[in-house]
């Protein structure tokens, strides 16, 4: 009964999450921006901090794990373990960590069940923590951290010492001479479905995630909720096109983006470029790549776009198990995916990379 369930069900269940999912309003998405911004460089340490990135520094950015009770609406179970391979590679390299939310997936679970079925990724993350290495921002699904009177010792309970979750972070770097910041923050601001809405809440927790776990369905693919990703997306750029020297990377939307294109975009530009260059074997390899559906992202016409200044980290619960991230280092920018190899190894794939150079304004 469950598999014809699924069958007839999945693409209602799917356009019902998406219907519910998000609401970006580009007056609220802009306004929450840069509020966030100024409170940050006005007042660091309090809603957000103020770090300097150096020539030596490195630092990973990952979001939206989603981390479950192991149940059949735990979009994350599959990810994990790309996810403690990740932060072994990246915590014995030195890289600070910036977690920018959705980590722990509270609208359909209680946190004892979050926090007693994922010890392996709490102890992984404290281990940056003690190098005062962790920064962790809240979502909209985790916003029990920054709202919650018990949160501080919620946190010390499972770090082991104090810490603080912040709503964002602003990297300050000296690119050829040039001051730029990089604002961090999970994107959820201005959404009207995802921005304290009970109602979206409500609609997760007693509707969406029962269903969810009856049909075992994860809605993270790369067909999913294109239209709105893509919208909020939109709207996130033509925020940062408006300021000068700034770059955004946020999560939220579950979408990779590099150098504001979805890694999909990117892809369809090669295969266009592959074939005006005659190149069949490249042309053959990225075609593969799209039928079996392992390029993780959406594209639309209607994004346009002209400077290299918002990026989207993706999401680390997508249905196939795989994980993107963000990597600053090197003087280059990443968008990196840690994929399964298929013999019970993970592996870290390079997607896109540009030199810190392309972010400044020309």
């Amino acid at each position: 009964m469950r598999k014809f369930l699924q069958k007839m069900l999945s693409g209602t269940v799917i356009r019902l999450a998406n219907k519910y999912s998000s609401k970006p309003d580009r007056q609220r998405v802009h306004e929450a921006l840069s509020v966030l911004m100024h409170k940050i460089r006005k007042e660091p340490g309090k809603r957000g901090l103020l770090i300097n990135f150096n020539h030596d520094s490195k630092v990973v950015i990952f979001s939206d794990q989603h981390k479950g009770a192991r149940n059949f609406n735990d979009d994350f179970a599959l990810s994990e373990k790309n996810y403690l391979a990740a932060l072994h590679y990246y915590n014995q390299e030195n890289y600070l960590y910036c977690n920018l939310g959705d980590s722990e997936e509270l609208w359909k679970n209680k946190l004892e069940h979050v926090i007693k079925k994922n010890k392996a990724t709490f102890e992984a993350e404290k281990l940056f923590l003690k190098r005062g290495a962790f920064v962790k921002i809240f979502g909209n699904h985790d916003l029990y951290w920054d709202n919650d009177p018990l949160a501080g010792f919620t946190l010390e309970k499972v770090y082991g010492q104090k810490m603080k979750v912040y709503e964002g972070v602003i990297l300050r770097l000296l690119v050829s001479g040039t001051p730029l910041s990089v604002l961090m923050t999970h994107g959820h601001q201005g959404d009207l479905q995802s921005d304290g809405n009970w109602f979206s809440k409500w609609f997760v927790s007693i509707i969406w995630g029962p269903f969810q776990a009856y049909l075992r369905i994860n809605p993270n693919t790369p067909a999913y909720d294109s239209q709105l990703k893509s919208e909020h997306n939109m709207i996130m750029y033509d925020w940062t096109a408006k300021q000068s020297d700034l770059v955004l990377i946020t999560g939220h939307t579950h979408q990779p983006v590099f150098n504001s294109l979805t890694h999909l975009e990117r892809i369809y530009i090669q295969l266009d470029a592959a074939r005006k260059s005659g190149d069949t074997v490249t042309v053959q390899k990225i075609e593969a790549e799209l039928m079996a559906g392992k390029v993780s992202g959406e594209t639309s016409e209607r994004l346009e776009y002209s400077k290299n200044t918002y990026f989207n980290t993706g999401c680390c619960c997508f249905s196939d198990g795989d994980i993107t991230g963000i990597e600053l280092e090197g003087g280059k920018i990443r968008l990196v995916k840690w994929k399964s190899d298929g013999k019970h190894n993970s592996k870290r794939i390079i997607l896109e990379e540009a030199g810190f150079d392309t972010l400044l304004d020309t």
